[in-house]
């Protein structure tokens, strides 16, 4: 049984505080311990919902692609969302593929990924 074996990697958690009703594009991302940069594009689709992140200089002006089971809350108010994840969980991630970012191989190793660390 893997460490976070309950994880649904592809929809907002129950206590998140997310809707769906708020567009999260230029939203801040905090890792445990620290911020990754901002949201570049976020969807909110049953069992697809992710945000992609533009981290700047942290990684060198990358993206990544967090699913939507990493985020522990959203503050609408504040504009930031946090991740229940390391900055080098996050950064040793399977690489961001815009191309096949909807394919369900690579959805398959970012989900076993993110759902095979237990949570912090």
């Amino acid at each position: 049984m893997s460490p976070n074996s309950g994880f649904d990697a592809w929809n907002y958690g129950p206590d998140s505080g997310y809707t769906g009703t708020n567009d999260l594009t230029g939203f801040h991302v905090e890792a445990i311990d620290g911020g990754i940069g901002k949201i570049d594009e976020a969807t909110h689709a049953v069992d697809g919902s992710y945000v992609v992140v533009d981290t700047g200089p942290w990684i060198f002006g990358s993206k990544v692609l967090l699913p939507a089971g990493v985020i522990q809350r959203v503050d609408t108010a504040g504009e930031t969302v946090y991740v229940l994840r390391t900055r080098e969980q996050i950064k040793s991630a399977p690489a961001y593929d815009p191309a096949g970012r909807d394919s369900v191989a690579y959805r398959d190793d970012l989900g076993g990924y993110y759902g095979g660390m237990p949570p912090m």
